[in-house]
């Protein structure tokens, strides 16, 4: 039985086409359900994303309440478009950021920041220029030196490619699994409609990303495809891209840059990391282009599925 819910108000938003229901709630009252997520994420029968974002204050959820400082008013409530809860989202970070300036709930000039509560902390965002650019905070590499020296501490399966690769787990907020391949044609022709295998399996699941090193004169340069759990092959991750270089700055050493450029299927993301972080950091900035599309209104169907 489906049960048919008011018309909640939402918006339409994407970072390097890495895309977004966003649902302003600033009363708190709109806790979504597993399969109103999934309903409002179905891309033939609800609006269509690769999550769910809901804006809105801090003081209004109870799981965070009280938990950032008095300068944290706004909270990112953010799901995959399964329903799945979710720790974190670089591109959905600095999309919710743009939602809320679309809002008028926040005003950033040029250089200006704004603090937002995440399940991954407190996480700053910056205006600059026509991009916003994200301090993800703390990150490790999961295996730490002995990962680092054998440069991997996964197997990796994706369908139709080589039987295993080595991957390397890197946390950002959220875990990852990091693949290099040799060359584009071989990122290009990985098939990525069925999830890739992990060994050892984590707990609650990790995104994999697959990455090939490019050429470039003055910054460290990436192209990357990623399965994201919970979601599918998505056109731009961007916990992923600060996974995917800080992965390559283990692989290429001391020597490897701390500026670098990610080229997903959706666009081009910056990642900065300070230079003497090797196997974990406080920081890393994420920066990318955030884009409002679309907003209307929508009836929710209790009960629906993808």
């Amino acid at each position: 039985m489906t049960v048919q819910l008011p018309a909640v108000r939402f918006a339409k938003g994407h970072g390097t086409e890495n895309d977004f229901v966003l649902v302003p709630d600033a009363s708190g009252e709109f806790d979504p359900s597993p399969s109103q997520v999934s309903a409002l994420c179905d891309r033939r029968a609800g609006i269509g994303g690769d999550g769910l974002i809901r804006a809105v204050p801090v003081a209004a959820v109870d799981e965070v309440a009280g938990s950032f400082g008095p300068d944290v008013v706004w909270f990112m409530d953010y799901r995959n478009a399964d329903g799945s809860i979710a720790e974190m989202c670089g591109n959905g970070l600095r999309v919710f950021v743009a939602y809320l300036e679309h809002l008028g709930w926040i005003q950033l000039a040029d250089g200006g920041t704004v603090t937002v509560g995440t399940r991954a902390g407190a996480k700053r965002v910056r205006r600059d220029g026509d991009l916003l650019a994200a301090d993800l905070g703390p990150w490790r590499v999961v295996g730490g030196g002995p990962a680092a020296t054998t440069g991997s501490d996964a197997r990796v399966s994706i369908f139709g490619g080589p039987s295993v690769l080595p991957g390397l787990s890197i946390d950002v907020g959220n875990p990852h699994v990091v693949v290099a391949l040799p060359d584009t044609d071989r990122l290009a022709a990985a098939d990525l409609r069925t999830q890739p295998m992990v060994d050892p399996s984590p707990p609650d699941g990790t995104n994999v990303e697959i990455v090939v090193p490019l050429p470039h004169r003055e910054v460290g340069h990436l192209a990357m495809r990623v399965f994201e759990r919970g979601v599918g092959e998505t056109r731009s991750c961007g916990t992923g891209a600060v996974a995917a270089v800080l992965a390559a700055r283990v692989w290429g050493g001391s020597g490897a840059p701390d500026r670098w450029l990610v080229d997903v299927p959706g666009g081009r993301l910056r990642v900065v990391v300070p230079s003497d972080s090797r196997l974990a950091g406080e920081h890393v900035e994420l920066a990318g282009p955030a884009t409002i599309v679309a907003e209307g209104t929508i009836k929710v169907t209790e009960g629906s599925s993808r």
